[in-house]
């Protein structure tokens, strides 16, 4: 894969907003995950710097990933897209494969690389939305087209998002077969094409939940948490406990009572909760905008985008981040069923954070092809005179 070279004077100009957002992002969670986990860290592993140890390492790596996308010229994946969407494919294969694939709780959504582990749905969603932007650019004239425009289209992410529901991972097939969705919405496939696939998605998705007596379970606590704070709605409980008694300005920096074995997944799922008791309303405020700045940061990429393919890259990407985060952010308080999804960039956990650094730093090359063509006419008209 070729790298882009730099061109006129040598300096390319990408979107430092977008880059330092995604980096303090990175480094807040840094020392949430110490906070959150350091407890349970010496208690299990008798080191308390077990799992920020591992988050950091994974966050150096999710560094030379956001450089890495920065330098690769965007157009440079159309070749490779059918082989990236093969890789991600047999990823998601190979988590069922015994002594390959490792299981969590029941869960089989990991791989081993000799001493890390891999989360090959994360990677995943990344390839589903490089293929959808490349075949929505392609198609864009066909787009209203039953065959063309939604068939195709939804083979290939049902694929993915059925593999990914097998895990069994619920949250990232839903997040996913939004993603989709919103994607083909915005490329032009005809509304009532949409509207047959939320009926369908929504009805499936109706049935694994009456289905599976934990979901179900979930969506009962999540109506009532505190009719079922003891059982099924203890972590819902534990969460809306933490986030109250932080108050306005929280209790410290780590002065979590809730990290103390009272919430599970608090370094994980819930971290957001621990940060909330330990810095209050005004942190989440600070999350928050920050999430903001960088979605709104993506969104501007990609209508400024040089051409439909970078369009639609960009919006997938952006939505590869803000829509986990708004669902876990809506988890947590409540506002949503329980769901196992990681808040991007702060959640311990390293296929997340290099998967999100990944599409960051696409992002990124994709801003410094709209600096690119901006400037483009004028050098023309400097050349002519």
């Amino acid at each position: 894969m070729q790298l882009r070279t730099e061109y006129a004077a040598g300096t390319v100009h990408y979107d430092h907003i977008l880059q330092t957002t995604a980096f303090t992002l990175a480094g807040l969670g840094l020392v949430v995950v110490f906070s959150a986990s350091n407890v349970m860290a010496q208690s299990q592993y008798g080191d308390a710097y077990y799992f920020v140890t591992r988050q950091f390492i994974y966050a150096i790596l999710g560094v030379g990933a956001l450089w890495l996308g920065r330098r690769i010229n965007y157009h440079n994946y159309k070749r490779y897209v059918y082989h990236i969407l093969i890789l991600c494919l047999i990823g998601l294969l190979l988590v069922f494969v015994p002594g390959v694939g490792a299981r969590v709780r029941s869960a089989a959504r990991w791989v081993r690389l000799g001493p890390l582990t891999v989360q090959p749905s994360e990677f995943a969603k990344l390839g589903v939305v490089l293929f959808l932007a490349y075949s929505l650019a392609r198609k864009q004239e066909k787009m209203k087209y039953f065959a063309i425009g939604f068939l195709p289209h939804m083979l290939v992410a049902g694929l993915f998002i059925g593999l990914i529901g097998k895990e069994p991972d619920f949250g990232t097939a839903i997040t996913l077969g939004v993603i989709v969705i919103t994607m083909l919405f915005v490329g032009g496939t005809r509304l009532t094409h949409i509207l047959l696939a939320l009926t369908g998605g929504g009805a499936l998705a109706g049935l694994m939940v009456m289905k599976d007596p934990k979901k179900f379970a979930r969506f009962l606590s999540f109506i009532d948490p505190w009719k079922h704070g003891q059982d099924v709605g203890y972590q819902l409980k534990q969460s809306l406990l933490a986030i109250g008694s932080g108050g306005l300005t929280g209790l410290g920096p780590g002065h979590s009572r809730t990290k103390l074995f009272y919430l599970p997944d608090a370094h994980t799922d819930f971290i957001l909760s621990i940060f909330a008791e330990e810095v209050g309303f005004l942190g989440i405020i600070l999350v928050m905008a920050l999430f903001l700045i960088l979605v709104s940061r993506g969104l501007w990429i990609s209508l400024r985008a040089p051409d439909s393919f970078g369009s639609y890259l960009a919006l997938g990407l952006t939505l590869v981040i803000a829509l986990p985060a708004a669902i876990n952010m809506g988890v947590v308080s409540g506002l949503l069923p329980t769901k196992g999804l990681s808040l991007p960039f702060l959640s311990y956990g390293g296929s997340c954070l290099l998967a999100n650094m990944l599409a960051v730093g696409i992002l990124l090359n994709i801003s410094s092809q709209i600096k690119r063509a901006d400037k483009e006419p004028l050098r023309a008209v400097a050349g002519g005179q």
